[in-house]
């Protein structure tokens, strides 16, 4: 029996760190479904569609394990989909303390609704300061955002649209 993993994230844009941990993830579990999701609470740059294509890009020019699928979802809830595949855990990266504080709570909610446990796995250290909110400032405002996005995300974001 395979074990299928979800890693769920806005990636708006995809990072390194976001990549690390997909990567170590689909080290673990025999299938990681990549999972796009609109977060009310922030304000999107790229359309989920161009964020799914991103990931696959970075996914593929990487050299990631063939055992990821990148996917989005944007109706109901995030265990809804987990049920819907038979994934039994859910990856999410912890940066900080203050991500701990934020994530516990939705892990223990998640378990309580479907049975879905929550793993999460810190990033390698070089990795562990960036977010997509960052990457996104220090891109509007014109600077390099080369060193913490895969190649095609910093062209995507270098390129006018």
């Amino acid at each position: 029996m395979s074990t299928i993993a979800v890693v769920p994230g806005s990636f708006d844009p995809v990072t390194l760190g976001h990549l690390d941990v997909i990567g170590r993830a689909a080290g673990i579990f025999d299938e990681v479904h990549v999972l796009v999701v609109h977060n009310p609470d922030k304000s999107a740059l790229l359309p989920i569609a161009q964020r799914v294509s991103l990931i696959q890009q970075a996914i593929a020019d990487g050299g990631l394990p063939e055992n990821i699928i990148v996917t989005s979802w944007s109706v109901g809830l995030l265990v809804d989909y987990c049920v819907e595949v038979g994934a039994k855990v859910l990856v999410k990266g912890i940066r900080s303390q203050v991500d701990v504080a934020y994530e516990t709570p939705m892990a223990i909610v998640n378990r309580n609704l479907s049975g879905v446990e929550t793993v999460f796995l810190l990033p390698d250290p070089a990795h562990a300061h960036v977010s997509s909110s960052l990457v996104r400032q220090v891109a509007g405002l014109g600077g390099d955002v080369s060193p913490y996005v895969p190649p095609v995300v910093a062209e995507f974001l270098q390129s006018p649209r």
